[in-house]
């Protein structure tokens, strides 16, 4: 199984991002609950955040890019996305159990 970090990083101020927060986590509640979305947060000082996500075997760059298109905060511009493709050797068999 692929899988991915996203780096999110704010684009707007704090306000703007607090103010569409829910509608991004609505968004990653529902990746989650598909088994894409592994783990998620803000970074601390709150400047961003990250998101650890498994891809399908196939077409996984263009799954993730369709991950970053559809997150209300790429869509209304308050964050960018930096989009890495990951290969976990260590640890590898308990990601693959996640959410399974």
């Amino acid at each position: 199984m692929p899988y991915a970090l996203a780096i999110i990083r704010y684009r707007r101020p704090l306000e703007d991002v607090v103010a569409n927060t829910d509608d991004h986590r609505a968004y990653l509640r529902a990746l989650h609950q598909e088994g894409v979305l592994l783990a998620s947060g803000p970074f601390d000082p709150r400047h961003g955040g990250a998101l650890l996500l498994r891809l399908p075997d196939e077409n996984p760059v263009a799954a993730l890019d369709a991950i970053r298109d559809a997150d209300p905060f790429w869509q209304r511009g308050i964050a960018q996305y930096e989009l890495l493709p990951w290969n976990p050797v260590i640890g590898k068999e308990g990601l693959d159990r996640l959410g399974s």
